[in-house]
């Protein structure tokens, strides 16, 4: 008995391997040439960034605030450079991530992106974020205006000299993200030949500092006492210099907006309440709320941030209606 049990498993054995060996292995079918290039397109749109696209809304802030929003014209070419200063951040996306692709892949979550996973190949990058660099600023020269195509030359070229080098200088790196911010909101009143007023320019400018300075107060934050930073920068701020920043321009924010609401000059007084001073309350209370979130360091991207905070988007909504009744002298 001990003798036979040893032969009949090898005979099973021998049967096993001549039936492995007639049956046809299964082998996996290589990639179809439409699936890859269906995961380069869907890498490219994510290296563009689609969630960021809602920042370039500010392009209807200068028309908004003239009351010359709501003609075909001015419609028309504010979707024009809606799209062409989109493209223009992909472009810097692109490139940026590009360069960045040996970094990305020892972090442990920007190994995740497109261009670091290799999903999309590095000279893809470069190429496409080349050609949208190249095309947008020569489409709003002939579409819009040479004024359009110089600021979006001017935002490109700062964008890319940041992702070089002005990132690593401090206080630099803020400004260069507000003004990129700033230049968002000039746009649409250069493409439409709008006048910039200077409460416009000042309002606009220190809010856009007091958010991104917010948002880097509350990376400092959450990074303190951790290993590794997200942004180099972040090594060298203090937790208290970027509060004393974000405190600054919240101030200034709010008296640039002030200053704006309580003139006088050639304004008519037909309308039924005093909106334009009435609008203060609520601007007033968009900033406190949103600080609430840069105190505890919680404020990271702007758009996150007014999303997902009701009483933040219900305040901003009441602005929004009392600015617009403001603007027509209703």
């Amino acid at each position: 008995m001990t003798d036979t049990a040893p032969l009949a498993g090898s005979a099973r054995t021998r049967e096993t391997a001549l039936l492995e060996q007639r049956t046809p292995q299964r082998r996996t079918p290589p990639p179809r040439k439409g699936s890859r290039l269906g995961s380069v397109l869907r890498g490219l749109l994510r290296t563009a960034r689609p969630k960021q696209w809602v920042k370039n809304v500010l392009v209807v802030a200068a028309p908004a605030a003239a009351g010359q929003l709501f003609t075909r014209h001015a419609l028309t070419q504010l979707a024009l450079v809606f799209a062409l200063f989109t493209a223009c951040a992909a472009a810097v996306y692109l490139i940026n991530d590009a360069r960045d692709a040996e970094a990305d892949r020892a972090h442990t979550t920007k190994r995740h992106r497109p261009v670091a996973a290799g999903q999309v190949p590095v000279p893809l990058a470069h190429a496409v974020g080349g050609a949208l660099a190249a095309l947008a600023p020569a489409l709003a020269a002939w579409l819009v205006s040479p004024v359009v195509a110089a600021l979006l030359t001017a935002y490109l070229g700062m964008q890319l000299a940041y992702c070089v080098s002005l990132k690593h200088v401090l206080v630099v790196d803020l400004v260069v993200v507000t003004t990129g911010f700033l230049m968002r909101a000039m746009i649409g009143g250069l493409a439409l030949g709008i006048p910039l007023s200077r409460w416009f320019l000042i309002t606009t400018g220190f809010g856009a500092l007091f958010m991104v300075s917010a948002k880097r107060y509350s990376e400092a934050v959450q990074m303190a006492g951790k290993g590794g930073a997200t942004r180099a920068l972040l090594t060298e701020y203090t937790t208290g210099y970027l509060r004393f920043v974000w405190q600054l321009a919240a101030g200034v924010a709010v008296l640039g907006y002030c200053l704006w609401a309580l003139e006088e000059g050639g304004v008519s007084h037909a309308s039924v309440l005093p909106w334009r001073q009435l609008s203060m309350v609520a601007f007033i209370l968009a900033i406190l709320r949103y600080a609430v979130f840069a105190d505890r360091g919680t404020a990271g991207e702007p758009e996150d941030v007014v999303l997902h905070d009701r009483a933040l988007a219900l305040i901003a909504l009441v602005w929004l209606a009392m600015y617009a009744l403001a603007v027509a002298n209703w």
